[in-house]
């Protein structure tokens, strides 16, 4: 029988250009190159590409404002993004512990009408009362994330009562209730900055975004937190530790 034979096509310029530009990526956001990057002949050896083939991956990189090249600085990083964990059920402020001050600016905290959208969501009837919260989080000056959350009202009046400015709500909900956080449904998924949400973040239009979906319960299981956080995706890269289960 005929041995069957795999046709191996020629990887085209542009295709090996984004695969340089993603191990740069990778390495940066790991902390490399804190002194700059290698210039140009000693990356195409490292990749043992061309040297046309680096500078179309360095200017996909610059293009994301990853880093800046100019002709006396050479190549450097421009900006690091925050690593946030899916391992683990924490608020923004425990997420970044050690990573320079998060505070909120609290632009809306109401009592609202149950969207029945939302109000399935939490197990509750349409039109009962929720408490709304929407807060711009920065880490040090930067704004990270625009979160919108939607609380019941046994839950959510006594939040209000505490200074949001400098608090997690995950930390203020087991207070209030005397009852830990068991865990949490999410979807995450990339969306273009609006340009309501834009402006705020102080982005450009069209900016990517991480869009994540949260909804918390009690150890119970009863649901008692939904979350639309709207993340920087310059700002904050989504790592996580997966294990393989047995089929």
């Amino acid at each position: 029988m005929a041995e069957a034979r795999v046709a191996v096509q020629p990887i085209r310029r542009a295709d090996r250009a984004r695969q340089v530009a993603d191990v740069l990526r990778h390495q940066i956001h790991a902390g490399a190159y804190a002194g700059g990057l290698p210039g140009e002949t000693e990356l195409a050896d490292e990749f043992v590409v061309s040297r046309n083939i680096i500078r179309e991956a360095l200017s996909a990189l610059k293009a994301e404002g990853l880093i800046s090249r100019g002709p006396r600085t050479g190549t450097r990083v421009a900006q690091h993004k925050h690593d946030h964990g899916l391992d683990l059920l924490l608020g923004l402020q425990e997420t970044f512990d050690g990573h320079g001050q998060v505070r909120n600016e609290v632009r809306v905290a109401t009592v609202v009408c149950a969207p029945p959208s939302i109000a399935r969501r939490l197990l509750l009837d349409a039109g009962a009362p929720l408490v709304f919260i929407e807060r711009l989080r920065y880490l040090g000056d930067v704004p990270l994330s625009l979160d919108q959350t939607y609380l019941p009202a046994d839950i959510g009046d006594a939040v209000l009562a505490h200074p949001l400015e400098d608090s997690d709500l995950f930390p203020l909900i087991e207070q209030i209730s005397g009852q830990r956080l068991g865990d949490a449904t999410l979807a995450l998924e990339a969306i273009p900055a609006d340009p309501h949400s834009a402006a705020i973040l102080q982005l450009a239009d069209g900016a990517a975004l991480l869009m994540l979906e949260r909804l918390t319960s009690f150890e119970d299981g009863r649901p008692v937190d939904l979350e639309y956080i709207r993340m920087r995706g310059d700002r904050v890269t989504m790592r996580g530790s997966l294990t393989r289960s047995n089929p």
